[in-house]
């Protein structure tokens, strides 16, 4: 029989339904139960394109006898961590405070009151590799609860401690200025992968905010290498096994160094991420390769992970038919039995696709020689390797959509949508793309309409219901979004929406006492500590986002008191900043924002002139992080009067007209993109 988590809408929790693990939601039944029966609580963290979350469950919790002893001795919870992040984080931190690592599945016991005790993360069902067996932890646990109950106690009480402590504590400060920015960028030039891209060894992650970060770099001092350095990071990925080159988006990280073997699941924040930066590193240099891969990504989030509401999915599993990466990967005699010859033979050599194979005997399609190289042995123009390529991949990409797909987390979240709401909106200016705009616009109508109960932003979406109240990565990432989509629309409505949840962001999660943001709003149930993750870790984290918009706001819309509790926050996370820069790119970037000399761009003319798209195609040309844009009909009074940046500002002889500010000072109005471009960049 199924158990509790049948009634759930999440596809990780549905994944475990069947278990005979008497399993729970979150949620006050369980932690009544704990209490009343005095049971201490397995609580199990992950979420469902997580690999081993999967060998976990298999391997332990579909044995009979690990689930009995689990259910006797223990109320057992399974969390999808997508959903819950505020649990999320404060178990997570309390597994690295216990353990010195962490990971998924996170496994932690806690006490009936929710303080943690002990904690790890995926554990095997007897013992192996040093790791205990995951039966012998459980019974150890038990006995522990039962007969030595002052030592969990004890240690509980430790880490409840330390939990609150962590989140309460005030940072040392140091001065925000560029001083601190170009330390954070030679910080993370110093741990730069020179010959392969990225930071660090294997694993490697994209970091997409710190590439974003040395290329802000770049455009406020010149240097060289910070640009070169995010040219080869990007141009490894692309080539590399981590993007799938079949059907475009990337993976969500490389277990080697040279990006080449992926941990296969396809995140939907990554590709939000990642299409952002190389569409602004095509900005930057008008290299047509970044401008490719920016919009195959976003082709790939329309065609797979775009839901019929217009929501955007959160997930592509690693796994189909059991196996880790077995849709994605070939054998030379697949190719060959989906091409001519002469396309196999080419297909062959460009992908580096042999019979020894690189992953596990097959082959994980990847571009390791320049693609001059290849055209040269085959004498063909780099042009016609090109077009050969492209039909190669249609035909290898139809073959491929006949193998059973990965699994795919349909749930819909309301910060990763932001994300991603951003990039198309950002895209469809760059791009000039009307299907971009209007796959933008239709997620925001889904994110407002479907994802807000009450005038209260929700988490998460799936099969009709919105659940769980938004925290505040979700109230930041979808106000971010908003205003990205006003700026490439000038439709006032989504200006109106993004202030709106501004104004929540400051009522619900800014905390008087503290002086600063949570994780969680005021009325949130109350936990073992409110959380507040400062890290930018995969996804910026909500104070970062939140900082950055409310200083784009007061720009637009002048409201002082945006810009202040921005600043409160700089200053409050600067001694963060200054010490751990590559856990804070994304808030180093709304940093760069306050400290610069933002353009203020103000667009008069009707939307649909050609010297009205002129102008906006010139703002778009450019790679401007730090820059506000708004625009109006010259009838449009409503706007005139919302809007100061739009206030008496007149066309000049009729034709759409571009005023470029600073702090409010105008250059003189100007209906000549090229003096516009002159403007922006001076």
């Amino acid at each position: 029989m199924a158990n509790r988590l049948a009634q759930e809408t999440s596809p990780y929790l549905l994944q475990h339904k069947d278990n005979p693990v008497d399993w729970y939601p979150w949620g006050e039944e369980a932690l009544e139960k704990a209490r009343r029966e005095d049971k201490p609580i397995l609580l199990s963290i992950g979420y469902s394109a997580c690999h081993w979350c999967h060998v976990m469950e298999r391997e332990s919790f579909e044995d009979e006898e690990i689930a009995r002893i689990m259910n006797e001795h223990f109320v057992n919870i399974k969390v999808d961590r997508e959903e819950r992040p505020d649990l999320d984080s404060i178990y997570m931190a309390a597994v690295q405070a216990l353990t010195r690592h962490g990971g998924w599945p996170m496994t932690v016991f806690l006490t009936p009151d929710g303080a943690p005790f002990y904690g790890g993360t995926y554990f095997p069902p007897e013992p192996r590799g040093g790791m205990p067996g995951f039966k012998q932890l459980l019974l150890t646990i038990a006995d522990a609860y039962k007969n030595r109950r002052e030592e969990v106690e004890r240690s509980a009480g430790s880490v409840r401690e330390f939990l609150q402590q962590a989140t309460t504590a005030a940072l040392p400060r140091t001065q925000t200025s560029g001083v601190l920015l170009d330390a954070a960028a030679r910080a993370l030039l110093e741990q730069a992968d020179a010959r392969f891209g990225g930071f660090g060894g294997a694993p490697k992650f994209p970091q997409p905010m710190n590439l974003e970060l040395l290329l802000r770099h770049y455009r406020r001092t010149g240097e060289r290498s910070a640009l070169s350095h995010v040219e080869t990071t990007l141009r490894a990925m692309a080539n590399g096994g981590i993007y799938d080159q079949l059907g475009g988006g990337f993976a969500r990280y490389s277990v080697d160094e040279y990006w080449l073997v992926p941990h296969f699941e396809k995140m939907l924040y990554d590709n939000a991420l990642l299409a952002r930066m190389y569409l602004e590193a095509y900005q930057v240099t008008g290299d047509g390769f970044y401008r490719r891969i920016a919009q195959e990504t976003l082709d790939y989030v329309v065609r797979d992970m775009t839901s019929p509401e217009g929501g955007f999915y959160s997930a592509e599993d690693a796994d189909s038919e059991g196996e880790e990466g077995r849709f994605y990967v070939w054998t030379p005699e697949e190719i060959r039995s989906a091409l001519e010859p002469d396309e196999a033979e080419l297909a062959l050599r460009y992908w580096d696709v042999t019979e020894r194979g690189n992953f596990e005997g097959k082959n994980i399609l990847h571009v390791p020689r320049p693609p001059e190289t290849v055209a040269d042995e085959f004498g063909l123009s780099a042009g016609e390797l090109q077009r050969r390529i492209a039909a190669i991949r249609e035909k290898l990409f139809e073959a491929r959509e006949r193998r059973v797909r990965p699994g795919r987390d349909d749930k819909i979240l309301a910060a990763w949508n932001g994300m991603m709401l951003r990039s198309f909106a950002f895209a469809a200016r760059v791009l000039d793309r009307e299907d971009y705009l209007n796959a933008a616009r239709r997620n925001a109508e889904f994110l407002l309409q479907r994802m807000r109960v009450n005038g209260r932003l929700r988490r998460s979406y799936k099969d009709g219901e919105a659940r769980l109240n938004g925290y505040l990565e979700d109230y930041a990432l979808v106000a971010d979004g908003l205003l990205a989509l006003y700026e490439a629309t000038f439709e006032l409505r989504w200006l109106r929406e993004a202030r709106s949840l501004a104004d929540s962001i400051l009522k619900l999660f800014w905390d008087e006492e503290r002086r600063a943001f949570f994780d969680t709003p005021a009325d949130h149930e109350e936990l073992v500590t409110r959380p507040r993750d400062i890290y930018d870790n995969a996804t910026p984290s909500g104070n970062s986002v939140a900082v950055d918009v409310l200083l784009r706001l007061e720009l637009l819309l002048d409201r002082r008191e945006y810009g202040d509790r921005a600043r409160e926050v700089l200053e409050d996370l600067s001694g963060g900043m200054a010490q751990v820069p590559g856990g804070f790119g994304h808030l180093l970037g709304a940093l760069d924002f306050e400290l610069s000399e933002a353009r203020e761009i103000a667009i008069i003319g009707d939307p649909g002139d050609g010297g009205t798209k002129a102008l906006m195609d010139t703002v778009y040309a450019r790679y401007l992080p730090n820059r506000v844009i708004a625009g109006r009909a010259p009838d449009d009074e409503e706007a005139a009067r919302e809007v100061p940046l739009l206030k008496d500002r007149p066309l000049l002889e009729g034709k759409a007209t571009a005023y470029v500010c600073v702090r409010y000072a105008c250059q003189n109005p100007t209906t000549d993109p090229e003096e516009l471009a002159r403007q922006l960049e001076g």
